[in-house]
């Protein structure tokens, strides 16, 4: 994991705590989690429709709200990337379509 999504989680973390006033995380943790899920979905509704647009400029920006909100909730379940990344190790190696069958999702 790169130094500044290390740091980010860790900021994360802290700023949980703080009053919902002085920090947005806060702010989202004290509104739930379905609030923090449904932003989620909105960054990923606005990185669909930047790339469907080819906006690599706007893509990047979503990508980036994706990434902090998609960390935000995992932080409120208690998991982090560390457990996003052992995921992704536990299937490297596997196609697509072999962990996809393995799931048992379509």
């Amino acid at each position: 994991m790169t130094d500044i999504l290390k740091s980010l989680e860790q900021t994360i973390l802290e700023r949980r705590e703080a009053e919902p006033e002085a920090s947005y995380v806060a702010s989202l943790r004290a509104k739930g989690r379905a609030k923090m899920a449904e932003k989620l979905g909105e960054e990923a509704t606005e990185a669909v429709i930047a790339a469907v647009l080819d906006d690599k400029a706007a893509m990047t920006g979503e990508a980036a709200d994706l990434l902090f909100h998609l960390m935000v909730l995992l932080a409120d379940m208690g998991l982090s990337l560390d457990d996003v990344i052992a995921e992704l190790a536990r299937r490297e190696g596997l196609s697509g379509l072999e962990e996809k069958a393995a799931r048992g999702t379509s």
